[in-house]
């Protein structure tokens, strides 16, 4: 549970002020100790300064020292700049500023600023009698002190730890965005474009609404109509397949290969006819599929390539990024992405600047112009205010992939000292991944799944039912190939809890209690 500091408990430590400075701190360490955070106001700034120098002129009054007020706010500023360098700043908003009708504005602030949490998931923490007794989330140290911590809820993906990390540099952004309104095609948009081909090392980013709409403008950009074949992965999310069908294009699937789970390049020339027109490899979990070998068949064929790197921004194949290995490349900026926006968001990367210049067209409607319209597209732009938050995140996404990488490492390490049945995700020698998923291969995985459901552990699977099998497809039975390795995988893969942020303390209580499931079973 997270506490919001009312002024009176920043002075009573500040100062300090005895008794109560005893229980506050506890109060404090509390919380700490919990794993809750601690916020501050941003509009009490003024009042916690001139409330801690008037008290700290009054105790040297008291004591008969010489003290200025110079001074006394000079030490003031010193002592709340070490007390709120481990706390969250929480922002003063418009409509908290608007509470002169109120009796005591200063407590009617805090008590909007409230507001803005999850039920349940913040305490204010004050010893204003007048607070206690009429907000119902205000709590006092003592009462505090012996409230039964609330159980941790483990996340799959932790995105609130990052928020914390990076608030004030996402509030700046968006604010920025509010203040200047183009909310369509803004300046954020273009510095995001900018940094993220920089970041791959291609010439030409171009964001879009959404990482299916990144890969539909892809294909609309090559050319594909209906009745081309389009080769790509049985094993995958639907989209990847949804925008071949959305064109009037024939899917052609080419099994994965059992250990990357990404498309088998020795499968890949059987599968080229003369009606194929573009190869799409997935790069799954965050791990990018063989391209050395499925560029070159391209080639001898004369096909384009383009990676669905939805899950691999961020990744590296024989020392080159993610999403610079083929003809075109698209990710996804989905929230659970490993760099993901608050929102849907997308983008594609090229050096090539004809298709550059034609996946910009797409995306806003085919424009060449304002209302010049030259060919048929989508409405697939990136919004700005989208463009602001990644932004901000991408500030730290290259410390954040490192901390994907060093977790991931710490299960490899779990999963071969505790589990004989289990072999850790395989990673080719040539790559590094993003572990946009860290993924096992199990039997039994029903039963595994609901016991860690039981043990309060989340866990997903990334995919139950392989493209092929999907009803949307219209596809008998009679017609449906087999692809063995795609369905054995949609039968045995889950998914458990990987990010930045996760504890190992936390993976070792995942690990044992995957362990705990096939314990006896050997």
């Amino acid at each position: 549970m997270d506490l919001l500091l009312d002024v009176n408990i920043v002075l009573d430590i500040c100062q300090p002020r005895h008794p109560f400075a005893d229980s506050a701190h506890l109060a404090l360490s509390k919380c700490h100790r919990e794993g809750g955070r601690m916020w501050l106001y941003a509009g009490a700034v003024q009042t916690m300064l001139y409330l801690l120098a008037n008290g700290l002129l009054d105790d040297a009054r008291r004591a008969g020292t010489a003290l200025s007020r110079a001074e006394a706010l000079g030490r003031s500023r010193r002592l709340l700049q070490v007390f709120s360098a481990d706390k969250q700043w929480l922002s003063a908003l418009a409509g908290e500023g608007d509470v002169f009708a109120d009796d005591d504005p200063e407590n009617e602030q805090l008590v909007r600023a409230l507001d803005r949490f999850k039920e349940g998931g913040i305490r204010l923490l004050t010893r204003d009698d007048r607070l206690l007794g009429s907000c119902t989330t205000a709590i006092s140290c003592a009462d505090y002190l012996v409230l039964a911590p609330r159980a941790q809820s483990l996340e799959f993906i932790d995105l609130a730890t990052q928020q914390a990390l990076i608030r004030p540099r996402l509030e700046r952004q968006v604010h920025r965005v509010l203040h200047h309104g183009q909310y369509i095609m803004g300046p954020e948009v273009i510095e995001l474009e900018s940094r993220l081909a920089a970041t791959v090392g291609v010439k030409h980013c171009v964001t879009t609404s959404s990482g299916t709409d990144a890969l539909l403008i892809a294909l609309m950009a090559l050319g594909i109509k209906r009745d081309d074949e389009v080769i790509t992965t049985p094993f995958s999310f639907f989209a990847t397949v949804e925008v071949i069908l959305l064109l009037g294009a024939i899917p052609v699937f080419v099994d994965i290969d059992p250990r990357t789970y990404n498309l088998d390049p020795n499968k890949l020339e059987a599968a080229i006819t003369p009606r194929t027109r573009a190869i799409v490899p997935v790069s799954l979990y965050g791990q990018c599929a063989d391209f050395d070998p499925i560029n070159a068949i391209a080639a001898r064929y004369k096909l384009p390539v383009i990676e669905d790197a939805a899950q691999s921004f961020g990744a590296t194949y024989k020392g080159r990024p993610s999403c610079s290995l083929t003809m075109i490349a698209c990710t996804s900026f989905y929230p659970a992405k490993p760099l993901g926006a608050y929102g849907d968001g997308g983008a594609c990367f090229t050096d090539d600047d004809e298709i550059a210049a034609r996946l910009s067209r797409l995306r806003d409607h085919g424009q060449s112009g304002r209302y010049r319209h030259t060919e048929v597209g989508i409405n697939g732009r990136l919004d700005t205010l989208q463009a602001a938050v990644l932004l901000a995140k991408l500030d730290i996404f290259a410390t954040e992939v490192l901390a994907r990488q060093c977790a991931a490492a710490r299960y490899d390490a779990l999963i071969r000292s505790l589990l004989s049945n289990i072999a850790p995700p395989y990673l080719e020698p040539w790559c590094t991944s993003v572990y946009a998923q860290y993924t096992l291969n199990v039997e039994n995985r029903a039963e595994l799944q609901n016991m860690l459901q039981s043990k309060g552990i989340p866990t997903a699977i990334h995919y139950p039912t392989p493209l092929h099998s999907q009803s949307a497809l219209g596809l008998s039975s009679a017609e449906s190939r087999s692809f063995t390795h795609a369905e054995t995988a949609a039968a045995r893969v889950i998914s458990v809890p990987l990010h930045p942020y996760l504890e190992e303390a936390t993976q070792i209580a995942i690990i044992r209690a995957v362990a705990a499931a096939y314990a006896g079973k050997r």
